[in-house]
């Protein structure tokens, strides 16, 4: 690498830091380096690779170096290994960003601990940054500190970061509180088809919010004078429904009742992280939420959101579809034993230690270890419902372990009108899913995978589980663009190369 390219790379880096307002040693703590490193590079001392590049840009959260020399990430994969050891689940996802959204409600100093570090968080970070919301990872990068402004600025938000993630709408019911106008970019994520925010308008309007949409913009307007009079009843058990209007209900004076309710794993978080803000929530864990709100937040709190039972059954789709023993660490049992009674009827040998709390103090988890497994499809269809059913996003993973199954599986992914057509790329690796229609696929197993290159599809857990296809596949296999898998894991590739996979990172220049 010539010493020019490293001074202009230095230089980059340098002006990124800057404008993120770190210091040197703030970046070596996020790098887990040293200073003195940071310091070479930045004065184009010391060769760098792209992947220290790509992971510098992350840390800064800034898309000047990552993409500037990095392009796209891939993903090389050399199946058929099986796995061994065991893992520990990373915290949830869906917890740590409606976390992220209701520390607007605080004025107050914010600590969350062992944060996931993904883009989904790291978009919403460009957007907390960018409206005067300063934050920071500490402790070596594990845990995040996040300090408010005495005013928030709306009119600087970063858009481009906004439309990336389908979050920000859980930034309209802390907002509501804060501003009496104000505008947010249209919501995006994962392309699941057309998920409207009209669910969530209904039970915002009973705060006073009024939502106009034009030109790629929410405009929202609110009128003081409206309180909720009466319960609040949601059209839809939906999860960043429930949430939005948890953190509107938060700052409310006075009590407001959620009904119809989710009472799913980041829902029972986020009500764990209100109450430690000084808000009683009443009926967390069913459909009936009593919010006594509190008008001003001001504490220095600091909150351990729990684990991600999604993530859980990615590990034990891993172990199922490669056929290994493995033990998966910190499985969060409650948002998990229908799926476990489901593996359990289609002959699965596992078994699980006593239970006991994550950091919360209030989740139970538990050590669950699975073993090589004859399969049988299951009599009855696979199907989600809201908690305490099988998990939404827990329902593609069923279409991996069903190919290795022996017989005929249905799979009907009712909620989402996207996501069935996604799961018949694993037919690209030797599959047989029928699609019979935009909701419902049948599988048939058992599958002699083979490996395949193709492109990441455009759905989280979808792609996650051609993922898992290519592992169990003899050969090498290729899944181009894992952006998407970015949005919900941390470093998926490399944990599950700590236990016997052997996934290869790369990007085209």
């Amino acid at each position: 690498m010539a010493d020019d390219y490293l001074v202009r790379i230095g230089k980059l880096i340098r002006d990124a830091r800057q404008h993120r307002g770190w210091t040197q040693s703030q970046l070596a703590e996020a790098l887990g380096t040293s200073q003195s490193a940071v310091n070479r590079i930045e004065r184009g001392n010391q060769n760098i690779s792209l992947e220290m590049i790509a992971r510098i840009g992350e840390a800064l959260d800034s898309e000047i170096v990552s993409l500037g020399y990095a392009g796209p990430m891939h993903l090389r994969v050399v199946g058929g290994r099986r796995l061994s050891g065991a893992i520990d689940v990373k915290t949830s996802k869906n917890a740590c960003v409606a976390l992220l959204c209701a520390s607007l409600l605080n004025k107050g100093r914010t600590v969350l601990r062992r944060v996931a570090r993904i883009e989904e968080v790291y978009r919403l970070l460009e957007v907390l940054h960018s409206i005067g919301v300063r934050t920071r990872w500490i402790n070596d990068g594990v845990d995040l500190e996040i300090v408010p402004p005495a005013e928030l600025d709306l009119a600087s938000i970063d858009a481009d970061a906004a439309r990336r993630t389908r979050s920000i709408i859980m930034f309209l019911g802390p907002l509501l509180h804060r501003l009496d106008r104000f505008m947010l970019p249209y919501a995006g994520g994962c392309d699941l088809g057309t998920r409207t925010v009209e669910p969530h308008m209904i039970a915002l309007r009973r705060f006073g919010l009024d939502i106009a949409a034009t030109e790629g913009q929410y405009h929202a307007v609110v009128d003081r004078t409206v309180s909720p009079d009466r319960p609040i009843v949601l059209t839809e058990r939906g999860d960043t429904v429930t949430e939005n209007a948890l953190l509107a209900a938060a700052r409310h004076d006075g009590t407001t009742v959620i009904r119809n309710a989710s009472s799913n794993y980041m829902v029972q978080d986020l009500c764990f992280f209100l109450e430690a803000l000084g808000v009683k929530v009443d009926g967390i864990g069913t459909t009936t939420l009593t919010v006594h709100g509190v008008p001003t937040i001001d504490v220095d709190v600091d909150y351990s959101p729990s684990e991600d039972p999604v993530e859980a059954m990615s590990l034990v789709a891993a172990a199922v579809v490669t056929e290994s023993e493995l033990t998966v660490r910190r499985v969060p049992i409650e948002f998990l034993e229908i799926e476990l009674a489901v593996l359990e009827e289609m002959g699965l040998d596992h078994d699980r230690t006593p239970e006991y709390f994550a950091d919360n103090g209030r989740t139970r988890l538990v050590d669950l270890t699975v073993r090589p497994s004859k399969l049988e499809a299951p009599i009855d269809k696979i199907h989600p419902m809201p908690f305490p059913g099988l998990n939404i996003d827990n329902v593609p993973f069923f279409a991996a372990i069903a190919a290795v199954a022996q017989g005929k599986t249905l799979i009907h992914d009712w909620v989402y009108d996207n996501r069935a057509i996604y799961l018949t790329d694993l037919n690209r690796l030797g599959g047989r899913l029928q699609l019979l229609d935009p909701h419902r696929v049948l599988v048939e197993g058992p599958t002699r995978w083979r490996a395949a290159e193709m492109m990441c599809p455009p759905a989280l857990r979808p792609a996650v589980v051609v993922l898992l296809a290519m592992m169990a596949a003899e050969g090498t296999s290729v899944l181009r663009n894992v952006y998407v898998i970015n949005r919900g894991y941390e470093d998926l590739a490399e944990r599950l190369n700590s236990i016997g996979a052997q996934i290869e990172i790369f990007r085209d220049i």
